[in-house]
């Protein structure tokens, strides 16, 4: 399996972590990756960028089964509201496509809030940057890597 830059920086900062590649399967939503790793979906996270209205961007990390909630998402980092953004925005600002975002190795280090639900599994797992390829680390380790936060976020269904 190649390595993602997600993977190198782990490396580089002797974080542990285990790599997961499906690439070869026809996987497409958290739920289905999840489904084809044999893994808990509420293990599973989706990472999504956001805007504020101040044009200040954060990064918002769920799990694949949720949605999340704009307006409890813009409470926890303290901004009046935020929307997603456009999906043809993200390369240029995250150097990461749609589908393999990463809250890690970002162009640019940008805050990252992670549902609280986290905290009662061990380890997560993860976009490792690149379609196909995830990453699954304890959240503490994570911490170490992006500034990190934690808040409930999604919708309550």
């Amino acid at each position: 399996m190649e390595k993602t830059n997600v993977m190198r920086i782990l490396d580089q900062k002797k974080i542990p972590y285990h790599s997961y590649y499906y690439g070869d399967t026809s996987a497409v939503s958290g739920a289905e990756v999840a489904e084809v790793l044999g893994q808990d979906p509420c293990r599973v996270f989706k990472t999504l960028v956001t805007v504020s209205h101040s044009k200040k961007y954060y990064v918002f990390m769920i799990p694949v089964l949720k949605e999340l909630d704009l307006k409890k998402a813009a409470k926890a980092v303290g901004e009046k509201s935020i929307s997603m953004l456009p999906s043809k925005e993200l390369l240029g600002l995250t150097g990461y496509i749609h589908g393999g975002c990463s809250p890690i190795g970002m162009k640019k280090q940008f805050p990252v809030v992670i549902d609280e639900s986290a905290n009662i599994y061990s380890q997560i797992i993860f976009s490792a940057g690149k379609i196909g390829y995830q990453v699954e680390l304890n959240v503490l380790d994570l911490a170490k890597v992006v500034r990190l936060g934690f808040a409930s976020i999604v919708e309550d269904k």
